[in-house]
């Protein structure tokens, strides 16, 4: 494996890692809006769109000259088999042609990956920004709902005094 597959092969890895733990279910939301809230993400992310589509654009490239490379050997694959001047050829491009289609997979996984890791960060992030939200509205319909209590309170006991006065002038 080439230097380049080698570390598109990493990065694919590294991928896989970061979603997995992205998904585990005992880490909070919360949690995660707080670790994605540090200071260092913050002079981080000036660069991210950058970065994102630096790395887009790169494993599109890789993955079309996977491509390519699946193509070249399918096409020569059929002429080759025919072929009985060296017995070896054959092998040689099946070989060729298996170490073409596995860049192929590792380029297709890694660029669908990359853009998985990319939507679960911003879902994770809008949920622990709702969770926060939810619990300030949820606080402020538990105050309006004692104001609208003590408000219920006072009509009735208004509503009290003012039958009683008005009883009383009528006797």
């Amino acid at each position: 494996m080439t230097l380049q597959w080698a570390a598109v092969a990493t990065f694919l890895y590294a991928e896989i890692g970061l979603i997995l733990i992205f998904c585990l279910p005992f880490i909070p939301p919360q949690r995660w809006q707080k670790i994605f809230s540090f200071n260092v993400w913050g002079k981080i992310a000036t660069f991210w769109n950058k970065a994102f589509l630096t790395i887009i654009i790169l494993l599109i490239v890789l993955f079309l000259d996977a491509v390519r490379e699946v193509r070249k050997y399918s096409s020569v694959h059929t002429i080759e088999r025919s072929s009985t001047s060296r017995p070896d050829v054959y092998e040689h491009t099946q070989m060729k042609l298996f170490r073409s289609q596995r860049n192929l997979y590792i380029s297709g996984f890694s660029l669908f990956f990359w853009l998985v890791l990319r939507r679960l960060v911003t879902l994770i992030t809008q949920l622990a920004k709702e969770l926060s939200n939810k619990g300030v509205l949820k606080t402020q319909a538990e105050n309006t709902n004692k104001a609208t209590k003590k408000f219920m309170e006072e009509n009735e006991k208004l509503k009290r005094f003012l039958s009683a006065k008005v009883h009383c002038r009528k006797l």
